[in-house]
């Protein structure tokens, strides 16, 4: 039981844990606010051009079942103005990472015995 409390807590302490945690958070609370954008922006609007002023009500029968297809409708939009905010989100992380990538890299410092042998080129030089 100690090593299994142990690995827990190893497992929750790392950065990916916690980096996840606070997407995770922040995710909801961007949901949050994409579902208000469209129920009380997107949606009236959409209403207001196919005069229907509340879109959420908008339904069909289908042997005395209603179909809610406007509750159907505001859910894809919601889902689409997420997909396209992530998808803009990791485009420009990509190309940040690619800018970070192509910057030249300094050559790797000389290894002891290179700088070794330097100094006795440099000293059987000064010899001469």
């Amino acid at each position: 039981m100690k090593n299994f409390l142990k690995d827990f807590k190893a497992f929750a302490v790392k950065g990916n844990v916690v980096d996840l945690a606070v997407a995770v958070i922040i995710g909801g609370a961007f949901g949050a606010i994409v579902t208000s954008f469209v129920n009380d922006l997107v949606m009236p609007l959409i209403g207001a051009i196919f005069s229907v002023p509340d879109f959420s009500t908008l339904s069909f029968t289908v042997n005395g079942t209603a179909i809610m297809i406007g509750l159907f409708i505001q859910a894809v939009v919601n889902f689409l103005i997420v997909a396209l905010s992530i998808f803009m989100m990791v485009r420009a992380l990509n190309r940040f990472k690619k800018k970070e990538e192509a910057a030249p890299q300094a050559p790797p410092a000389p290894s002891k015995e290179e700088l070794l042998l330097t100094e006795i080129r440099d000293l059987l030089k000064e010899r001469k």
